[in-house]
């Protein structure tokens, strides 16, 4: 399998007690596309080197060379499409341009796979030993999604995943091909990498020797402007560090209050799990407004990327707050312990993603939870948050007729899924809504133990010692639905299974919210607006009336998003359509929150000019509740939230 494994005889057992863990695995192992090959046990003879000239990444355009050793005959080779932590066939080939292969001093021709996008033919002559290959990766130049597919450099700073810059032979599995890698960065730029370093010679860094599978998990940042952060005291090891590249020198400038914070977050999180499991860690940290926005967690490092000015304005450092802790965590959960489904061979592999709600769910719950360990959030404004994403998911639609585990199942499909409808379609819900259900799973630990025992057992039993030995590489301990019940089981006997099984299956129209309101908190509604919906609001430019109206709207007015359960969808305002006027006057944000609340005490239903598609129409809302935000309140259980959200590390 791929990666390194741990207590192999004992997962062997584990499996033979499921027949279900055991299809799984086999579904894994064996390809059904008529291009894959099962990976022998054997490993690939000869090392694969890869040479990528990023000399020109400010434009965009990335350069790489390929030595691969070969014998006589038909080659398949494999351009990576299954990408860890991206859950989907999201390997970027489309951007994938010059691929031309030669031998001997001769151009050779190939062909792609008609059935398997991802996969190329070559015909390899007698007397060939070595296959030379070159091609270009062009990422995309707007801000786009997409993960690592996104856009990934602007002027002055760019991140290289090497998923982008090869191919590999089909027939072996990932940790079973060697790479020698070597990278070459524009003048004068700095770096920051898990992998290790072999030898630098001005603005080339030769890489050790890795397989494809720490290659490919080992992405590079580098930048004009770049920072490093030692996150560990001298003397501690494994250590961890902030690899920092901005657009701006301006954008470097960490409080020395929020570097005590980032140091917190990783004395948290050794303490909340007990062990580590990598040989050093790099926190890989994109500010910029060019490049794609998002997280995503490797074993050693995490690529994680969100505006220019986050470090040093206050709105966007609070709204971003959670994204290194989630990354963090994942390092755990997700790359040291992973479900089954989801640990492939190869990248060619399709993955599944039936336990995400434990993969993605568990990690945004203790990542939330580190959050505010660490100091990066405080208990009020974390308590904001978990309020609005509740609450948000409480009226949803869509949870009348999709389950939980569809949104994790059909993960894939929905990353990229547009915002209009999202309200009725559901989006991958179980990152907040797995926050929801796993703050419940810690409620009932303490409730059962009384108070003896938390989720932080479970962690330290699921995820901790031993660590990983001294320059050891990582290693992958996969584990199933029924080795997690059973751990849970150890912490503290309750029917899990049935716990887990109705909240996943549920089609009822409420979220599951037993952990609040068992934690001594419940959600209620204010017209006041919480910095948090305010913030947000400010950066993403909308409107956000989506518990009164039930509308998400841009700015300008457009609406974005409609809850077809209350009342402006009711009154026939969708999706696509551009609110025009408000009340007989032009639309504005104040004017509409004017009128909400104006139409408390006047009865008269609001009236909205609405523009669809080049025709108009009037429309009248009998809505007289006024502008409603969520926050939490207490409740008269025991307040253990606070508990959860107080630091636990010894200083």
């Amino acid at each position: 399998m791929f990666g390194r494994f741990s207590d192999r005889e004992d997962a062997c057992k584990q499996m033979r007690t499921s027949f279900r863990c055991l299809f799984v695995l086999l579904a894994c192992v064996f390809s059904l596309s008529t291009v894959a090959q099962n990976p022998p046990a054997h490993r690939f003879r000869g090392e694969i080197k890869v040479s990528v000239d990023a000399s020109e990444a400010p434009t965009r355009l990335f350069h790489s060379r390929l030595s691969i050793p070969v014998q006589r005959g038909p080659l398949t080779l494999y351009y990576p499409k299954w990408m860890p932590g991206e859950h989907g066939p999201t390997g970027p080939i489309v951007d994938l341009t010059g691929l031309k292969f030669f031998a001997n001093g001769q151009t050779l021709r190939w062909r792609r796979d008609d059935v398997e996008m991802y996969a190329i033919h070559v015909d390899v002559p007698a007397g060939v030993s070595t296959l030379e290959a070159t091609l270009d990766y062009t990422s995309p130049i707007e801000q786009e999604s997409g993960f690592s597919a996104g856009s990934t450099a602007s002027a002055e700073m760019a991140l290289v995943s090497w998923n982008w810059t090869l191919l590999y032979p089909a027939g072996y599995a990932a940790d079973e091909i060697t790479y020698r890698a070597t990278l070459k960065l524009p003048e004068g730029w700095k770096y920051g990498t898990a992998l290790p370093v072999a030898l630098e010679s001005g603005d080339t860094i030769q890489f050790k020797p890795a397989s494809l599978y720490t290659l490919i998990d080992s992405p590079v940042i580098s930048g004009q402007y770049f920072r490093m952060v030692r996150l560990t005291p001298p003397a501690v090891t494994p250590t961890a560090e902030m690899d920092i590249a901005a657009d701006s020198e301006a954008a470097l400038q960490m409080s020395p209050e929020l570097e005590t914070d980032y140091k917190n977050l990783v004395a948290e999180a050794t303490t909340l799990f007990g062990a580590t499991h990598y040989r050093d860690y790099h926190f890989l940290y994109s500010l910029s407004d060019h490049v794609a926005h998002f997280g995503l967690e490797h074993h050693e490092s995490n690529d994680s990327r969100t505006y220019e000015r986050t470090m040093i304005d206050y709105d966007l450092g609070h709204l971003e707050a959670s994204l290194l802790p989630h990354e963090y965590v994942h390092s755990w959960n997700g790359k040291y312990r992973r479900p089954v489904g989801l640990t492939t061979p190869d990248y060619e592999q399709p993955m599944k993603g039936e336990l995400l709600w434990v993969y993605e769910g568990l990690t945004n719950y203790l990542g939330e939870v580190l959050t505010a360990r660490s100091g990066l959030l405080t208990p009020e404004q974390w308590r904001e948050q978990l309020a609005f994403s509740s609450a948000d998911l409480d009226i949803e639609s869509g949870r009348t007729w999709r389950p939980l585990i569809d949104t994790a199942v059909a993960a894939q499909i929905l990353y990229d899924a547009p915002t209009a409808w999202s309200n009725w379609r559901r989006g991958v819900d179980y990152y907040d809504e797995g926050t929801m259900l796993w703050l419940w799973v810690d409620v009932i630990i303490r409730q059962q133990t009384h108070g003896a025992k938390s989720i932080d057992d479970f962690c330290k039993l699921f995820y901790g010692p031993p660590s990983l030995p001294l320059n050891e590489a990582p290693m992958v301990k996969p584990y199933t639905y029924d080795d997690l019940l059973n751990a849970l089981t150890q912490v503290t006997p309750y029917d899990w299974r049935k716990f887990f099984d109705d909240i996943l299956w549920t089609t009822a129209p409420h979220a599951p919210i037993g952990g609040i309101e068992g934690s001594g908190w419940q959600i209620s509604y204010t017209e006041a607006k919480p910095d948090y919906i305010r913030a947000r609001e400010e950066t993403h430019h909308e409107v956000d009336e989506r518990f009164s109206l039930g509308l998400l709207l841009s700015d300008s007015g457009q609406v974005k998003d409609a809850n077809l359960f209350l009342p402006a969808a009711k009154a026939g305002v969708m999706p696509g359509m551009q609110i025009i006027a408000v009340n007989g006057r032009a639309f504005t944000p104040d004017l509409l929150h004017d009128a909400l609340k104006s139409a408390k005490t006047n009865k008269e239903p609001l009236e909205l000019i609405v523009e669809n598609a080049g025709y108009f129409k009037v429309v009248h809302i009998d809505y007289h509740g006024g502008d409603r935000y969520p926050q939490l309140m207490r409740n008269s259980q025991p307040d253990l939230l606070s508990d959860i959200l107080k630091p636990h590390a010894v200083k």
